[in-house]
């Protein structure tokens, strides 16, 4: 190990207690705590925040970080190391501690805030909240700028670095092309097409059984992965010995919470596939946001969308819940769980709409963070946008503008790499299909495998090497949207398919 790099090692202690510490009490606020925790919890959270900045801005960890910069013997993994905390160093100096500390205090709030503001259907309640939020990011992101960069860019780099308004324009562009007209176009098809039986009663004690099932028959072992319940359903780990996955669960929407573990799953299959050498380190994680997506949306579509992923599976599923599901085939099943409507919920679309909705907040955030749109015209907006590209209008602010959490964290930019990673994901699985009967394998419950493939091409990387090497080197070029487009024409077709089969 390079000596100048052995200096970092009690900032990497220190970091890695920090971070730990930080998703943990998230993990807890999101699950666990009581209402009444959020107060004081973020008190802590704000300290914990604070204490990691005041540790790479050290003169000594500053100064190492620097140096290690210019160093020509570091391994790839500490190279990676490196190049993760200089962007973090620079992130850190654009922004004055006292500000750093409130806006930590105010995230850590913020989402309890928006929880209570969607029960009660009320977005004035959490306006004020968002207003501050948003004030706060776009003040950050303009440090950061520096007047060299737009502030939506800088956002949009934090999450898919290379990404800009620049690179994604013409991406959204085309899916604001093509999508609107195929979806019409199998939404026709789909006429008459009966799925009553999806919208029935279940037991949630049921579901819940089943979603264990699930989660142990894709590999999602109990003494490394914990399950838990949540208003949004998310992953989060400590490293990859302790990942934890959440869904939600409504009597009659099954295939929520069911798609919601598979989609779940896939992020924590890849935390549980990083190297064990690299846990713990700033490298230690996925890609990307849009890389790790590109998992989640590959195992609950490309794969648990179709047939053969549900020839071992949908026995159980009859067997638990006879009396909705015991007359049902498979094919009327898949035809069901594969239909197209447009609806207002991202996180229970279908493939096809599912960038439609992606691409209404990304306009909206461009235009909030391009001062074109005010906190209090979101509502508004967003009815604007979903009538234009989905053809529908939200009933309230719940299923409407309230509907994600993102934004209360302050995830802005973060939502583009939900269509980045459907892109990604499409282009990895072209490439697996090349390399290995997939359709063979998912019909002989043999999901392991897969698994094993993309730990070898891409888990097992964690965020050492940066997206565009990591999609070359897994799938042979480099990154291409068409065959996400293709994917989606060739899904449109299969699904017209089936849809005149079973009606």
């Amino acid at each position: 190990m390079n000596q100048l790099y052995e200096k970092l090692t009690p900032y990497l202690e220190q970091r890695r207690m920090i971070q730990t510490s930080l998703t943990l009490f998230e993990w807890d606020l999101e699950t666990m705590a009581p209402d009444r925790a959020v107060e004081r919890t973020a008190t802590v959270m704000e300290l914990l925040q604070d204490g990691l900045r005041k540790a790479i801005l050290e003169p000594e960890t500053k100064q190492t970080i620097e140096a290690l910069k210019e160093a020509a013997d570091l391994t790839p993994e500490e190279e990676a190391v490196v190049r993760e905390l200089s962007l973090e160093l620079e992130k850190m100096e654009a922004i004055p501690a006292e500000e750093y500390r409130a806006y930590a205090n105010l995230q850590a709030k913020a989402a309890s805030i928006w929880s209570d503001a969607k029960e009660k259907n009320d977005f004035s309640a959490f306006a004020p909240t968002l207003e501050k939020v948003v004030d706060m990011t776009r003040r950050f992101a303009e440090a950061r700028a520096n007047g060299k960069k737009k502030p939506y860019d800088v956002l949009l780099e934090d999450y898919e670095k290379g990404f800009t308004e620049e690179k994604l324009d013409p991406f959204f562009e085309k899916l604001e092309e093509e999508l609107p007209p195929l979806v019409q176009e199998v939404v026709k098809a789909q006429e008459g097409l009966d799925d009553f039986f999806l919208h029935q009663s279940y037991p949630i004690g049921k579901q819940r059984e089943f979603n264990e099932y699930l989660a142990d028959y894709m590999g999602l072992d109990k003494k490394r992965v914990a399950m838990a319940e949540s208003a949004h359903p998310f992953t989060t780990n400590l490293h990859c010995d302790d990942v934890r996955i959440t869904t939600h669960y409504y009597e009659k929407l099954p295939v929520s919470a069911i798609f919601s573990t598979i989609h779940e799953g896939g992020h924590a299959l890849y935390e549980l596939g990083v190297a064990p050498e690299l846990t713990l380190t700033p490298v230690g994680m996925g890609a990307s946001c849009g890389m790790h997506e590109s998992q989640s949306r590959f195992y609950e579509n490309m794969l648990g969308r179709r047939k053969e992923f549900w020839i071992p599976l949908y026995g159980k599923l009859q067997e638990l819940f006879e009396d909705q599901l015991g007359e049902i085939s498979l094919d009327q099943f898949m035809a069901a769980v594969n239909r197209v409507q447009p609806g207002p919920v991202r996180i229970e679309a279908d493939e096809l709409t599912y960038s439609l909705h992606i691409l209404v907040r990304y306009r909206l955030e461009k235009e909030l963070f391009g001062g074109e749109l005010k906190v209090k015209e979101l509502p508004e907006r967003w009815e604007e946008l979903y009538e234009k590209y989905l053809g529908i209008r939200p009933k309230d602010a719940a299923e409407g503008v309230l509907q994600d959490i993102h934004w209360a964290q302050g995830s802005f930019g973060y939502f583009p790499s939900y269509a980045l990673g459907n892109a990604f994901a499409a282009q990895i699985d072209r490439r697996m299909e090349e390399e290995i009967p997939v359709g063979e394998i998912l019909a002989e419950g043999r999901l392991s495998e897969i698994t094993d493939w993309l730990r070898e091409k891409i888990h097992r990387f964690g965020a050492v090497k940066p997206v565009p090497e990591l999609l070359r080197e897994a799938t042979g070029e480099d990154f291409c949207p068409d065959y996400y487009l293709e994917y989606l024409k060739n899904k449109a077709h299969s699904i017209t398919s089936l849809s005149k089969k079973v009606k």
